[in-house]
């Protein structure tokens, strides 16, 4: 495993459902809303795993117009998550939607096009797409 990332959670105070978070330094915390048993003390999971998305979309756009010296003034992203039923399927799948916005006066149109491109093969947008394996051990 090239990179590592370690996320600790941690029961916390306030709420059924509240966790603490720590990941790379960084401490947060996490809940679910009043109506599935919280207190809205922080995102959902859910809500991490679109933020993430999104983030990390926005760098990858960030990243790659600076590498090409290209001038790029501003990118939001926005991404949806919910769960879908597909035509002909019975279970729900999970269903992102990513709205990118590239703007710079003087990004060609070419340009703008390749970034949108670029949006959809950021490193988590290829993690979700790939292959996953979960180990879940004792502790």
């Amino acid at each position: 495993m090239a990179e590592r990332t370690v996320a600790r959670v941690r029961d916390a105070q306030g709420s059924p459902l509240a966790v603490a978070i720590e990941v790379s330094g960084h401490h947060l915390f996490g809940d679910e809303p009043v109506g599935r048993g919280g207190a809205n003390l922080g995102p959902t999971p859910y809500d991490l795993l679109t933020a993430a998305l999104a983030q990390c979309t926005a760098m990858t756009v960030r990243w790659y117009a600076g590498q090409h010296g290209w001038p790029l003034e501003h990118v939001a992203v926005e991404v949806e998550h919910g769960k879908r039923i597909e035509a002909g399927g019975v279970e729900a799948v999970d269903a992102f939607r990513k709205t990118v916005t590239v703007t710079g006066p003087a990004l060609t149109g070419e340009q703008k096009a390749k970034l949108i491109e670029i949006a959809g093969r950021c490193p988590v947008d290829r993690t979700l797409t790939g292959t996953i394996r979960i180990e879940t051990l004792a502790g």
